[in-house]
């Protein structure tokens, strides 16, 4: 017997005497919990062992791994064996941005095309949802592109206003950072020609300095509070469209941790996860993201915040990020830029974005919430939101928080380095096609051509020594984790290796989520989250990856897909 084995079997036997100790119950090595996975390609994404073609699991954790003769040495005699036949094996994907239970619920009404060039076209879609739901309640729907609605012929508050005066109507563009409305929305709103701008947002007007019915970023968001206040209905939404939809949906995909990317606690986003927690729907791990709502006074937001921290490790649900906006989308003109926009959209008097929280805003709560425990989400598109969280974040961390900046878009050379100095994960989104290079000159409407190249730069991140982090921001772009995988590996200039890859998917995915102890890789001792695949992602063509499917999904050893 080899030492390798031997060291195996010695770390097996304590997990079943400590599983059997715990558990107050003697050893019983005639009836067995253990399964032993044999026959496979395990990329363990631990580099102290890399390959394994067999696992040994029982009650949720792994015993051993390595190859099948080192891992039956100390299996039970009677052990499930399941035979993958080849089958390639890797850890459960994390997708650390993503907001499932918006994606999931049926609080919204309809989806319209992004396609659409005419919004005039788009009013046959919004009656017939309409008369699908009648009542004069809000009629909410989603899916269109901004730039469609603002170079109408007319009025865009006016499209809408032929569907209905008396029904509030309130339509989310597909990126979420701006809502188109009619005149009734505004009217319950109370936005008139007097309503000034909140902080972080745009009330959009026509020539006469009336509202026209576009509402970029927080002010939008401010309207959808109101249209979203919490009730049984909407609540029992969220809940159904989970436990129907996005929970199937992310094990479909091989997910078994994410984060929730805008836990809004006014609308009890919070109180839906936990009740999925209690009556036992959750098939994956999940750290909510709770929000800072930017008009809200800072101190009682703060102290309503702290009232929401739970980071109990051994539970799947755990509250303890922050999610923070400091800037909105280049398209929309409020990415928080160091140069002006090549035009104004808005005629105020900058035109180099917007800021949802200034940085000495966010130093106020990094100050405030990282003592308790919270690690901070920061969304930050462009130069200058990117550059002042990092100054934040410099200024206010006392190095105890694992934060990260989101999206990072246009990154500076100069702030490249600081991420790895100031330990910022950079998490990034590639799996949406307009973050390909082929695509990244669409910008030069808005930005000068040189701020465009390189946009989403996770090489020039890796580089320079940022841990970087790859997730979908569904549903924004696409959920599935491989279309990620394959983009990163393929749009160069700004490409990286298919193992760092799979490493921000995963380990490094998990330390953000603080439970690299836990999961993000397969080695003795950790909790058996892991999936199945139909081809083997290290020896197909690249191009091929997208095309990968997940045969099965193991969350704490129990099959959940």
């Amino acid at each position: 017997m080899t030492v390798h084995s031997i060291l195996i079997r010695v770390l097996g036997l304590l997990m079943i005497l400590l599983s059997s100790c715990g558990n107050n119950k003697p050893l019983d090595m005639e009836s067995t919990t253990q399964t032993m996975y044999f026959n496979a390609k395990i990329f363990t994404v631990n580099p102290q062992q890399t390959w394994a073609d067999a696992m040994l699991i029982d009650n949720g954790l792994i015993l051993a791994i390595g190859s099948k003769d080192d891992v039956v040495t100390i299996a039970d005699k009677n052990v499930n064996e399941v035979d993958l036949d080849g089958k390639f094996v890797m850890p459960g994907i994390h997708d650390v941005h993503m907001h499932p239970l918006e994606a999931s619920s049926s609080n919204f009404d309809f989806i319209i095309s992004d396609e659409v060039e005419d919004p005039e076209l788009y009013y046959n879609d919004v009656l017939a949802a309409s008369n699908s739901k009648p009542g004069n309640g809000w009629l909410l729907g989603w899916g269109h592109y901004i730039h469609t609605v603002v170079e109408a012929e007319r009025n865009p508050k006016e499209i809408l206003d032929e569907v209905s005066l008396t029904r509030p109507i309130a339509i989310m563009e597909q990126t979420s950072h701006s809502l188109w409305v009619n005149s009734k929305a505004l009217e319950i709103a109370s936005i008139s020609i007097d309503s000034e701008n909140p902080v972080g947002g745009v009330i959009m007007r026509d020539e006469n300095d009336e509202p026209d019915g576009i509402l970029v970023d927080n002010a939008g968001n401010v309207l959808l509070d109101i249209v979203l206040q919490p009730s049984q209905e909407s609540e029992q939404n969220d809940y159904d469209g989970m436990v129907t939809f996005g929970f199937p949906e992310l094990a479909k995909h091989g997910i078994t941790s994410f984060s929730d990317a805008r836990t809004y606690w006014k609308r009890n986003h919070h109180l839906t996860w936990q009740k999925l927690a209690n009556d036992g729907q959750l098939t994956a791990r999940a750290n909510l993201g709770i929000w800072v709502y930017p008009a809200d006074e800072d101190e009682t937001q703060i102290d309503q915040i702290k009232a929401l921290y739970e980071n109990n490790s051994n539970d799947l649900l755990r509250s303890n990020q922050i999610k923070v906006y400091i800037d909105g989308i280049v398209p929309n003109t409020t990415a928080a830029m160091h140069s002006e926009y090549k035009f104004d959209m808005f005629g105020e008097a900058t035109n180099n974005g917007v800021n949802y929280l200034t940085q000495e805003r966010l130093e106020k709560y990094i100050t405030a919430l990282e003592p308790l425990g919270y690690d901070f989400h920061i969304h930050a598109i462009g130069n200058r939101g990117i550059h002042e969280a990092l100054n934040a974040i410099e200024n206010s961390s006392s190095g105890t928080g694992r934060h990260r900046i989101t999206h990072c878009e246009i990154v500076d050379t100069e702030d490249l380095p600081r991420f790895a100095s100031l330990n910022v994960t950079a998490d990034c989104q590639v799996a949406g096609d307009f973050t390909n290079p082929d695509q990244w000159h669409e910008n030069d409407d808005f930005i000068d051509a040189h701020l465009s190249n390189n946009l989403v730069p996770i090489k020039s991140l890796l580089e320079n020594g940022a841990r970087i982090t790859l997730s979908s921001d569904w549903d924004v772009s696409n959920l599935n984790p491989f279309v990620g995988i394959q983009n990163a590996v393929t749009r160069a200039p700004q490409n990286i290796t298919l193992e760092e890859a799979i490493e921000a998917y995963t380990i490094h995915a998990a330390y953000t989520m603080r439970q690299e102890d836990k999961v993000g890789s397969l080695e003795v001792g950790k909790e058996a989250d892991f999936i199945v695949l139909n081809q083997n992602i290290m020896e197909i063509p690249v191009s091929s990856i997208s095309t990968t499917k997940v045969i099965s999904t193991y969350l704490q050893g129990e099959k959940v897909f």
